[in-house]
């Protein structure tokens, strides 16, 4: 298996070390580039700043409780643009709520994970993450 690229928009630094082990843990070969904020996240995407070298991503696990501007802002943005809106975007988030799910899904978020709190349920969630978008699903290139 080719070596996947993803694209982690997290401004938690425990989440952020967790995401990391868990695809250390795994069969696949990532690289993981992190931003922490929204205007950075859409820096790299559009190759911006300080982002002009980025790489395309395979996959971006996006947060929506992010400074600058939020996960629901960096979706809509990504999926509204022909470039990048086969990217798949995950939505890996501590919420719950109703009104954050339908609208991750209206803005075409491929997906919603909340983020469970006992850590080896975290690893576990993206070990399912990566085993689903990595093994079992085909994505664009």
């Amino acid at each position: 298996m080719e070596q996947v690229h993803i694209l982690l928009v997290e401004d938690n630094e425990g989440d952020i070390l967790l995401t990391k082990e868990a695809f250390e843990e795994s069969k696949i070969i990532a690289e993981i580039s992190v931003v922490k904020n929204g205007a950075e996240a859409l820096d790299f995407l559009f190759q911006r700043e300080s982002f002009k070298e980025a790489k395309r991503p395979d996959l971006i696990l996006l947060d929506i409780n992010i400074p600058i501007y939020d996960g629901h802002y960096v979706l809509k943005q990504i999926k509204g643009d022909k470039s990048l809106k086969k990217i798949p975007v995950i939505m890996l988030t501590t919420s719950s709520s109703n009104k954050d799910i339908n609208l991750a899904f209206e803005n075409h978020s491929n997906s919603y994970v909340s983020k469970p709190i006992d850590m080896n349920d975290f690893i576990r969630a993206i070990l399912k993450i990566q085993e689903f978008w990595f093994q079992l699903s085909k994505l664009p290139k």
